[in-house]
């Protein structure tokens, strides 16, 4: 249950991109996941609640480069162009060079829900960037993935995030239990 006590709250959703997304390399349970999105995109809309979707993008010359197919969000995502906000970013950071962090504090944003790709990666610095710039990051626990590694298997790396990020960086808390409640 979220903390009615909060001002404002957004939605982020990071790298939910065809490139990602429908990769070589599949995410883990990416079915449920873009459910789990699209269920948390719903409770956003019905509660009025302002909705950022990251596209992680890389040199102008590479298959990631912005406006290609792969940078696109999969078409799936309940994302609408014309009402939220769809950014570009080049860092692991969705803050690191955009301009999130002040479209946030314009809206004054206390709480900032997190989902999408990849664990590891962008929702983890993410996550951790929300925090020190003085938000109070959620990362929705069923709701983020990423894929195996050599190393680690996927469900190992989202379970050592999960469990690593709650409590000093992020409230955790999943799908079902989160309402946004209306502003």
């Amino acid at each position: 249950m979220s903390d009615p006590l909060i001002k404002k709250r957004a939605l982020l959703i990071i790298d939910m991109q065809v490139g990602l997304f429908n990769g070589p390399d599949k995410p883990h349970d990416g079915l449920r996941v873009l459910a789990n999105i699209n269920r948390l995109i719903e409770k956003a809309r019905h509660s009025q609640i302002p909705i950022f979707a990251a596209r992680h993008t890389g040199p102008a010359d590479s298959p990631f480069a912005p406006g290609t197919p792969l940078t696109q969000l999969v078409p799936e995502l309940k994302i609408d162009n014309s009402h939220d906000k769809i950014f570009d970013k080049t860092r692991p950071s969705c803050f690191s060079g955009t301009g999130l962090g002040d479209w946030l504090h314009q809206k004054s944003i206390d709480e900032l829900v997190i989902a999408g790709m990849k664990t590891e990666f962008c929702i983890d610095t993410t996550c951790r960037a929300a925090a020190d710039l003085g938000f109070r990051p959620v990362l929705i626990s069923d709701a983020h993935t990423t894929m195996d590694t050599p190393i680690l298997p996927a469900p190992a790396i989202i379970a050592h995030h999960n469990r690593t990020l709650n409590g000093p960086f992020v409230k955790l808390i999943s799908t079902d239990e989160y309402e946004f409640w209306h502003q």
